[in-house]
């Protein structure tokens, strides 16, 4: 891993954890909304069947919160996420890019179909999000699939 490829790594972290808490803060709205407490706490139904008092709800909801009614932060937390994810794989993966780019843009085809039927504005924004995003990763993998044999071919000359 070169020097600047770990500097890309160190802000992006950063900003990942900035824009973590910023979400979480933002979501933490949830505990003064009891009436959205049935259709935003999906975390703490999995353990109980409602959440009773504004304690017995989970910090993971406060992103579910956020990425419904507040999409800003929760956008910037997936963008820098996404950004984290394809440095990785470029870092570990050089030589299957296009195989690894194929399979990030089929996972949010995937995010997007999940998200699709949403009635609020975040959802909305994730589903084009996703979307646009899946369509770039899998174009991106087929151009490098493509460009890699031209590269192999000049140097076997």
């Amino acid at each position: 891993m070169t020097f600047n490829n770990f500097l890309q790594m160190i802000i992006a972290a950063i900003f990942f954890m900035v824009f973590t808490f910023c979400t979480w803060y933002e979501g933490s709205e949830i505990l003064d909304r009891p009436w959205e407490w049935k259709h935003s706490t999906h975390f703490t139904h999995i353990n109980d069947e409602q959440a009773i008092e504004a304690d017995d709800i989970s910090n993971f909801d406060h992103f579910v919160y956020a990425t419904k009614f507040k999409p800003l932060f929760p956008f910037l937390m997936v963008t820098t996420a996404s950004y984290l994810i394809i440095l990785t794989g470029y870092i570990l993966f050089q030589r299957r890019m296009a195989l690894f780019l194929l399979g990030f843009g089929v996972l949010f085809l995937f995010s997007s179909g999940l998200v699709s039927n949403s009635p609020t504005v975040g959802g909305n924004i994730f589903q084009a999000f996703f979307l646009i995003g899946g369509m770039i990763a899998i174009m991106a993998a087929a151009l490098y699939y493509y460009r890699m044999p031209r590269r192999f071919n000049t140097l076997m000359k």
